[in-house]
């Protein structure tokens, strides 16, 4: 009876040393589990990326105005019979008494 109380203790012991410092052990779980939390909100900024540019997408492919307000903004295109007024503010006072 010794001698099989004495192998269960010593396969117990091999198992516990298995599951805490082995190959897929519990610290490697932990570490996994953060990793997959860290992916999940990688994932999610993304997808709400992505339904912005599919918003964007079907707004230029459903709209002039999408497009009108992209040509107006980046490249500074007016329409025909609109006037364009730039305004150039004027320069500091202090500037022109260090001169």
């Amino acid at each position: 009876m010794r001698v099989f109380t004495t192998i269960l203790v010593i396969l117990l012991v091999l198992l516990q040393y298995r599951l805490w410092f082995g190959k897929n052990s519990v610290p490697d779980y932990l570490v996994l589990k953060e990793n997959i939390i860290r992916q999940q909100g990688t994932n999610e900024k993304l997808r709400q990326r992505n339904k912005l540019l599919f918003a964007d997408t079907d707004d230029l492919k459903l709209g002039l105005e999408a497009v009108e307000e992209r040509a107006r903004n980046e490249l500074g295109m007016i329409k025909e019979n609109e006037t364009f007024f730039r305004l150039i503010p004027k320069e500091n006072n202090n500037r022109n008494s260090n001169n």
